[in-house]
């Protein structure tokens, strides 16, 4: 077998900063890497004035892509050592263009007769975009024309001389369960991550892809205006990993995206300066003057549509998906992270620790939040855990792949037994109790019996520990504390995904004076963890002390003190 080339760049970021290259020094076929660039440089663009010739209006930065994915094919074994492309590029910077014409230029470097290469879509508007580029191209040159036979109605282009075929394909299991692709361009695969089958999609692929020493995939895709999700945030962190060097693998990674000094600072990224960055066509596709005046424009329109254009046009990773409805708290959300911190380091570093839970039925998430008083700066530490039911994960498809994360990050548990679930929480808050610093737990009063025997079988019982905390308008003043706590960094939390998202779902409706955020307002997403939090918060606003001791039970009559 032959060695696998080192496709890592871990010199990315002084790259970007000087404008250079982003494909590292490979030790390519000369012939195969520079024919690759001439057929390139021969193509037309179809849909600009002048359709001029991409030797004059091409970017060399995609040229560099071109020379690197042909001319790692070895013309003797026909093995392609490159065989995969992940491109993560703005919009704007003639992305699906471009990737369309790569494909023109595979049909015509093949070798293999009736081979098979795919145009694939997250819609199939995506996919006839890149279609009819490549349609495009072809009617503007003879030669090509008279090779290739285009079949509108079939959404395919033939090479009359071996019979092979590039056609468009809708992104779906069973369309693309047998195949055995030759070479795939796939187009915003940002747009897929939400999609459960979209892992398994890709494993089909790939594995018809194995079946050709040269086949390769070419994913090509903007950041998402969304937190990351599924498939597409599998396939980007594989990306990066094999850009920074601690993964070796056949993906090439072509990433234009800001390092982490700018992309984690607004007051860097927002500066048109470093922006050019990130934009390697611009002077071709783009205009500089043209994209601040976008931007100055969106700013008008307030922090959401202020992080979508930033994910479109500068790639800037979304934390959360702030609406203009959004729960004030979120603003701040992101910078209150502190990676660091634990259920065992909460407690070790607090000298009172409260619990707040939320969750009714089947289809809510049942949620644990411990809110901590750090001993030394008096700051409010949070952690939190939910459960969810089996049939969440029915219900809500469309979250599948966000629910698996949380899984896998360990701040969810999916469960068949809902009882056991029960279980497991009161096990949770017994292992804080048996700290001796916690001071109360905090419940939505509302269908809560089973919860609170589950707790008192475990001796946390009595109306000096188990509270119920009145909900809706009730709960203005935790959520007002809790915004307030958060922009002053007095409140810190675990920065863990799930409550990413369950902020990202909150929306907040005005009640009179009050402020209210509940499941009706907040429509198909999950906020339990969240009120789980505004519970503990509840509790933490009166300055508990940790009990020196116990109050009698009254929960065999399932009494409950309301404050």
């Amino acid at each position: 077998m032959t060695a696998q080339w080192d496709l890592s760049c871990k010199d990315w970021e002084k790259r970007l900063a000087e404008g250079r290259s982003l494909v590292p020094d490979l030790p390519l076929f000369r012939d195969e890497a520079d024919i690759a660039v001439q057929i390139f440089n021969a193509l037309r663009l179809p849909d600009v004035p002048g359709t001029p010739l991409l030797a004059e209006a091409g970017a060399d930065w995609w040229r560099d892509i071109v020379r690197a994915l042909f001319g790692s094919r070895d013309p003797v074994t026909n093995e392609r050592h490159v065989r995969e492309v992940f491109n993560l590029v703005p919009k704007g910077n003639s992305k699906t263009t471009n990737g369309a014409l790569l494909m023109i230029v595979a049909l015509v470097m093949n070798v293999r007769p009736r081979a098979e290469y795919l145009f694939i879509g997250p819609t199939q508007a995506i996919a006839d975009l890149a279609f009819n580029q490549a349609v495009g191209a072809i009617q503007l040159d003879s030669d090509l024309k008279k090779r290739f036979h285009v079949r509108d109605h079939l959404k395919e282009i033939v090479d009359r001389t071996n019979q092979a075929k590039l056609k468009v394909k809708t992104f779906d299991l069973n369309i693309l369960t047998g195949p055995r692709p030759v070479g795939v361009l796939l187009d915003e695969i940002h747009l897929l991550g939400k999609n459960a089958a979209t892992t398994k999609v890709l494993r089909q692929l790939r594995g018809g892809l194995e079946k050709n020493s040269e086949g390769f995939l070419f994913m090509v895709t903007t950041q998402s205006d969304e937190p990351p999700v599924g498939a597409f945030r599998e396939e980007l962190n594989m990306a990066r990993s094999i850009r920074d060097g601690r993964y070796a693998g056949r993906m090439l990674p072509v990433l234009y995206e800001f390092p982490d000094s700018i992309a984690r600072s607004p007051d860097r990224w927002k500066n048109p300066a470093v922006w050019p960055m990130v934009m390697p066509n611009l002077g071709k596709s783009l205009r500089l003057d043209s994209l601040i005046a976008d931007w100055e424009a969106e700013q008008a329109k307030g922090e959401s549509a202020i992080r979508i254009w930033a994910s479109q046009h500068l790639n800037i990773e979304i934390g959360l998906g702030l609406k203009t409805d959004r729960w004030r708290g979120a603003d701040h959300w992101e910078t209150a992270a502190d990676p660091e911190l634990t259920l065992e380091t909460l407690i070790d570093r607090c000298d009172v620790v409260v619990v707040g839970v939320d969750g009714g039925g089947l289809d809510d998430l049942l949620s644990c939040h411990v809110l901590g008083r750090e001993t030394e700066t008096r700051r409010w530490l949070a952690w939190q855990h939910s459960w969810a039911h089996q049939s969440v994960l029915e219900r809500r498809k469309s979250e599948n792949a966000r629910f698996a994360e949380f899984e896998a990050d360990g701040d969810l548990d999916v469960v068949d037994d809902m009882e056991k679930a029960i279980g497991d929480l009161a096990d949770l808050v017994a292992v804080v109790d048996a700290s001796g610093k916690l001071a109360r737990v905090g419940l939505d009063p509302f269908a809560v019996g089973a919860i609170v025997d589950a707790m008192a079988d475990r001796g946390i019982a009595g109306d000096d520990m188990v509270v119920g905390i009145p909900q809706g308008w009730q709960l203005n003043g935790a959520i007002k504390t809790a915004e307030i706590k958060l922009a002053n960094a007095t409140l810190m939390h675990a920065g863990q995904r799930i409550m990413n998202w369950a902020v990202a779902n909150a929306k907040a409706e005005p009640k009179g004076n009050a402020i209210t955020i509940t499941k009706a307002v907040a429509g198909s997403g999950k906020i339990d963890p969240l009120m789980a939090l505004f519970d503990a918060v509840v509790l933490m606003s009166r300055n508990p002390e940790a009990p020196a001791g116990r109050g009698p039970s009254v929960y065999s009559q399932r009494g409950m003190l309301v404050v």
